[in-house]
């Protein structure tokens, strides 16, 4: 058995047969292993099980393994997180490193490679967070500041200094605002808004967006009548972009 630091893995994943047989050989190699079957419950089990890497497949039931992974990079940008999955068009890996993925392996695949790239990906994170602790910065903001239209948000604090003055934002405003400037300039449906910043799966009636796209409106904008930033697509839904 490898020594492995104690360090935790969940794996979302909702083939039982990939999942057990992945636990088992990570278990062999002296990390503790968490399953989750679908989305819903791999989210769930990131807050709670807090792992420090996470295994996660693209097809899942309910909440797909990209609006997983965009989910988390809302909230926590260094975890590292390997992709398995059976789409491996070229395409299908552009999309899984643009959503924030560290690795990508396809299915099928070498065990012996999973496990190294694994070890990898543990090894690097050890690093970065040594060089963090040793780096100290100078202008306190820590590179965590966004500015537009005369706005700024410090996702450091969670203030706002807008038209309206200081803001202090609550760890949902802070996550939504992360997704849209994430993908400035691309629409936003309700439902992928709903899918990766709440959690929600399916159809749902809620107005919980619309109501925090006119919070923001209110801050943000200079005539929240006229949004210049965060538009309004009718039947698509919303898109955040700025000169």
């Amino acid at each position: 058995m490898k020594n492995s630091g104690g360090k935790r893995i969940l794996i979302i994943e909702d083939d039982v047969h990939i999942a057990e047989g992945l636990k088992l050989n990570l278990s062999l190699q002296g990390y503790e292993v968490s399953v989750a079957e679908n989305g819903i419950s791999g989210l769930r089990k990131w807050r709670d099980f807090k792992p420090d890497l996470i295994v996660l497949d693209i097809m899942l039931p309910g909440i797909d393994g990209l609006s997983v992974l965009q989910n988390i990079r809302l909230e926590d940008e260094r975890i590292p997180i390997l992709i398995l999955s059976a789409k491996a068009e070229p395409d299908d890996r552009i999309r899984g490193l643009s959503c924030g993925v560290d690795d990508y392996l396809s299915k099928p695949f070498n065990l012996e490679e999973f496990l190294l790239r694994v070890e990898r990906l543990l090894v690097r994170i050890s690093w970065s967070i040594q060089e963090e602790q040793l780096n100290v910065k100078t202008d306190g903001s820590g590179g965590k500041r966004y500015s537009f239209g005369g706005n700024t948000i410090d996702f450091e604090k969670s203030i706002a200094m807008c038209k309206v003055g200081k803001i202090i934002l609550t760890e949902q405003e802070i996550k939504l605002l992360k997704l849209f400037i994430a993908n400035r300039g691309k629409p936003l449906s309700r439902r992928k808004l709903l899918e990766i910043g709440w959690g929600y799966t399916g159809i749902t009636s809620t107005r919980t967006v619309d109501n925090f796209i006119v919070r923001f409106r209110k801050y943000f904008e200079a005539d929240p009548k006229k949004p210049c930033y965060f538009k309004s697509l009718r039947l698509v839904g919303y898109l955040f972009d700025h000169d």
